[in-house]
């Protein structure tokens, strides 16, 4: 999934992700053949992280350098009046309203209404005449301002990762006033330096905030890019989340297309026929990911040569499975194993021989595997010895849901297959109801207790990247044949993005 790790996302940010125009990247000639991961946003989930703009707006004001400002002119009787402003800064800063618009195949428009903001400063004036010289005076200075903000966001990819444009940006200011001090000074000097410098004034804050905008846009890009790629990685193994295809930008959704390819060592993965079309996701959910079967198959054999298919299980574990019913049977095949030794003295090792093939169907995910299962006792005082090895082929349909921040994972039809079998105590192999016993214990127990260990280590695995962190409702996992979606609405951890503007 391409869900963040400490994911603080904004408006700006999160549409970076999701989008990018082709113009400086090159795609193969079948639109969607090479797409591994799909990520749709639709107009809900946009108005929704819009709410985070005043954060990124803020951001940009408070960042914002504000150079010097000079100048002077000639005026009758008094000469050359020259003035400076220094120390610009932002006191305070409100946003009334904010509105995004996705415009069909051109761009993402973000206007923001009636943002009010206070400056402050220093003025140093003076002037000087045919007959006097007049020594330069300094004031502190407060300038209110009501702006009106428009930012059209082009997107574009650059190095098969989105790069944004937010140059095309414009202020638009409503009211424009000087204060000085006190309002001690004469009227007539307040609105002297009100005309000679409102012009100037307006051309450099419009300059400096949309250059300090369509800056963080960019970094925003690049910060979402890093967690996204963060996200799916873990140690040695990753995904490429490279832009596979030109995106969809509809009325009504956003929708970018990545290539998903292993990333592992030496391990070598192609992708070239995706199932992939936009008609397979809806616009009734915030937030949809579309996963390709091709990619949990690559990500089972690169975790088969990481050696991370391998459980071990020992005492109280390694006793619920072999005494999960007291019959005879039970009796017998513990007695012939273990020879008496007890549970705290004997370990089970589980492992898969091959990598696991994954196939998606509408049923569930369906693993196949051969696996191999050996149990070996440690007498006290003796050196170990190995008491059980079996090779078996293993089928199982497993169903997957997340609630309450966890990863849920059920079991449904398995089948099992012997494929080899050694039992030290029964060299002739001849008793059958120890096979049959085991069979059960596998299918019964031993699978759910291998599944109720991979769900906490995924969980984990996700929290560390920050998915608890975002309250997901009602997320739905669903497999087709050859692919899954998932599907979601959820609301935005406020605090997240101010913590990155703030860094």
């Amino acid at each position: 999934m391409l869900w963040a790790g400490r994911m603080r996302l904004g408006t700006i940010g999160i549409l970076l992700v999701l989008v990018h125009a082709a113009a400086a990247c090159e795609f193969g000639p079948v639109p969607y053949g090479v797409t591994g991961i799909v990520c749709r946003m639709t107009k809900p989930a946009a108005l929704l992280l819009n709410q985070e703009t005043a954060q990124v707006i803020q951001a940009a004001f408070r960042n914002a350098k504000f150079p010097n400002i000079t100048g002077e002119r000639s005026m009758r009787l008094l000469g050359k009046v020259a003035y400076g402003l220094s120390n610009i800064q932002v006191n305070d800063l409100s946003i009334e309203q904010s509105e995004v618009e996705l415009k069909e195949n051109d761009a993402i428009d973000i206007a923001i209404q009636n943002v009010t903001a206070f400056f402050k400063g220093t003025l140093t004036y003076g002037y000087a005449g045919a007959w006097f010289i007049q020594l330069f005076h300094s004031v502190d200075f407060e300038i209110e301002s009501s702006i009106d903000l428009q930012i059209n966001i082009k997107l574009m990819c650059q190095e098969d990762q989105v790069a944004a444009d937010a140059s095309d940006c414009y202020l638009s200011f409503h009211k424009l006033m000087l204060h000085l001090q006190g309002d001690k000074e004469p009227g007539w000097l307040k609105q002297l330096f009100t005309d000679f410098i409102s012009f100037t004034l307006k051309f450099v804050l419009k300059r400096e905030v949309c250059n300090e905008i369509n800056f963080l846009a960019q970094v925003l890009a690049n910060f979402v890019h890093d967690l996204a790629a963060n996200f799916v990685r873990d140690e040695d193994i990753g995904l490429d989340i490279s832009l596979a295809s030109d995106p969809l930008i509809k009325a009504n959704y956003l929708e970018s297309h990545h290539k998903g390819l292993v990333l592992y060592k030496n391990y070598s993965d192609v992708f070239s026929d995706s199932v992939f079309s936009p008609s397979l996701l809806s616009e009734s959910r915030m937030l949809y990911f579309w996963l390709s079967e091709h990619i949990l198959n690559s990500l089972a054999s690169a975790a088969f040569l990481d050696e991370r298919l391998v459980l071990t299980i020992r005492g109280e574990k390694l006793q619920a499975l072999f005494e999960m019913e007291d019959t005879e049977v039970q009796q017998k095949a513990v007695q012939l194993i273990f020879q008496g030794t007890s549970y705290n003295d004997s370990v089970a090792k589980v492992w898969s021989l091959t990598h696991p093939e994954i196939s998606l169907q509408p049923e569930g995910t369906v693993v196949k595997s051969l696996v191999a299962v050996e149990i070996s006792i440690f007498p006290p005082g003796e050196e170990s010895l190995m008491v059980l090895y079996m090779e078996k082929e293993i089928t199982v349909t497993i169903q997957a849901a997340y609630a309450e921040k966890k990863l849920i994972l059920c079991p449904l039809d398995s089948r099992i297959e012997f494929k080899a079998f050694k039992c030290p105590a029964d060299p002739s192999e001849n008793d059958q109801s120890i096979r049959n016993f085991l069979q059960k214990m596998i299918s019964v127990v031993g699978i759910p207790e291998v599944i109720s260990r991979i769900e906490p280590a995924l969980t984990s695995l996700m929290n560390s990247k920050g998915l608890h962190l975002f309250e997901i409702r009602n997320p739905e996992i669903i497999t087709r044949k050859g692919y899954l979606i998932v599907q979601l609405d959820f609301s935005f951890p406020n605090h997240l993005l101010l913590d990155f503007l703030q860094k």
